[in-house]
């Protein structure tokens, strides 16, 4: 049950010797595994090997380096169902779930696989007697820091493509979800990334300041809150470019034209799939007045018919909740619901009942008869919390899905085609979707949000730009002798 981390091409403890417990949400007495609680010492340590590793591999080519990327997306294919087991056990999400995250990223290696035989330069007009071109190089050692929620499926999109691109890496997984993180790095170095180029360091808050400010470290990629990305984005020094994708409170608009059921569907997986722990999660539904009352009273009934459990049982439809702090935290603010005034339509509590009370599970939460000014449609909660509230008109509904310090993602359920270009002109979100989930997004277009969201430094995940994080351009001017 004892891990390791991965430093210098070998697997070793922590330079302290200290240790943390990585147990199932679902059940706090199954101890998965402990891992090092690293520090500053394990950061500079592989920071050292691994900025003296990079230029060898950017050397190679990239044939070479998007053929390391193809292998790993053929082993982690053959793996997927495996891993989903363990993805489950380890961060709660039902094994449907699992399996969708897993088996995805075999497509995420092998689009960044093309993306390394992509990269290219321009030329530019000039005088006659010399050529202007630019070069796009990579920038040296990236440090990766993902979030729990999706442990594969973020690390992969950020790691992929700085391997693609000829970097190396030092990959932080989340504290709740190392095993995932091991699995990860144990698949790429088995398809042939040289050992010395990338670092697995497991730890908490103290080895991601420690990345955060380190000298050596030329580009940082986060995902995670608001709160820990702005102290990562004040942390970093002038010559660290820094990526950070952060929270949404994000809305589901049903407009008066909406198909009732379909809008239904739409809200339940947004809300509650993924137990609501999604960055792109529905918490706010704004329904036009005259469906409200019907709206509120079956996502109601929807809610209180998902069932609950072990994302390993036969017919589960929501897992618990990644940890201690994630239940407390939404237990804290369905109390502030109540404090409110806001009406508890369905849920509102922790579930403890035999074969419960050794979890984090709480039921699907529906709040009614929401104040405009409550924290319920202000703050992000991450967690199966859904707010209800009423607009009269299309001006009300757009100036109601801007009422946020966040902007990710925003979806409608309309048949107004009209409504939906306006929406998409004037919603301050990254991304709108139109009769469909706020989750859920293709992995060959651009990602990011705005405000809170995102520093907009490049989009993730892919899109036009998806390289340039990873690469940095230079110009050479060519003259004749």
């Amino acid at each position: 049950m004892s891990h390791l981390n991965f430093i210098a091409g070998e697997w070793r403890a922590a330079a302290s010797g200290a240790t943390f417990d990585d147990r199932n949400p679902a059940d706090e007495d199954d101890l998965i595994g402990r891992f090092p609680d690293s520090d500053a010492r394990d950061v500079d340590a592989a920071v050292e090997v691994v900025s003296q590793a990079w230029r060898a591999w950017a050397a190679q080519g990239p044939e070479a380096r998007a053929g390391v990327l193809e292998k790993a997306a053929t082993i982690m294919a053959a793996r997927a169902d495996d891993i989903a087991q363990e993805l489950t056990r380890e961060e709660g999400k039902t094994l449907d779930e699992a399996r969708m995250e897993s088996r995805r990223i075999a497509a995420n290696f092998r689009l960044y696989a093309g993306e390394a035989l992509r990269i290219k330069g321009e030329t530019y007009a000039s005088e006659a007697q010399q050529l202007v071109l630019s070069l796009r190089m990579p920038v040296g050692v990236v440090a990766v820091i993902t979030p729990w929620n999706f442990p594969l499926s973020m690390a992969a999109r950020k790691i992929a493509p700085a391997l693609a691109a000829g970097n190396g890496v030092i990959f932080k997984p989340s504290e709740l979800t190392p095993l995932m993180g091991q699995r990860l790095i144990e698949v790429l170095l088995e398809a042939g990334v040289p050992r010395h180029l990338i670092a697995l360091v497991h730890g908490g808050a103290a080895v991601g300041r420690a990345i955060a400010t380190h000298p050596r470290i030329d580009a940082l990629t986060f995902t995670g809150s608001y709160a820990v990305g702005s102290q990562i984005q004040a942390s970093v020094g002038t010559d660290t470019r820094c990526q950070l994708e952060m929270g949404g409170k994000n809305a589901t608009l049903v407009l008066a034209d909406a198909d009732v059921e379909r809008a239904l569907a739409i809200i339940v997986k947004g809300a509650f799939g993924l137990t609501g722990q999604a960055c792109t999660g529905t918490s706010r539904v704004l329904v036009a007045r005259s469906l409200q009352a019907h709206i509120t009273e079956r996502l109601a009934d929807a809610a209180e018919a998902i069932k609950v459990g072990r994302g390993t049982e036969p017919g589960v439809q929501m897992g618990p909740l990644a940890s201690r702090a994630q239940l407390e935290k939404v237990l804290h603010y369905i109390e502030i619901g109540r404090t409110e005034g806001a009406r508890i339509a369905s849920g509102g509590w922790q579930i403890t009942q035999p074969g419960y009370e050794r979890g984090h599970f709480v039921r699907p939460t529906v709040f009614a008869d929401v104040a405009r000014e409550s924290r319920l449609l202000r703050d992000e909660i991450f967690g199966p919390v859904v707010a209800v509230h009423g607009f009269d008109s299309l001006d009300e509904a757009i100036a109601l899905a801007n009422d946020t310090e966040y902007g990710l993602v925003a979806s409608v359920v309309t048949n107004d085609f009209a409504s939906v270009l306006r929406l998409a002109r004037e919603i301050d979100c990254g991304i709108l979707k139109v009769n469909s989930p706020t989750t859920g997004v293709a992995l060959n277009a651009p990602f990011g949000g705005l405000k809170h969201s995102s520093n907009q430094a490049a989009k993730e995940q892919a899109g036009g730009n998806v390289m340039d994080f990873y690469t940095q351009q230079k110009t050479v001017y060519l003259a004749a002798a």
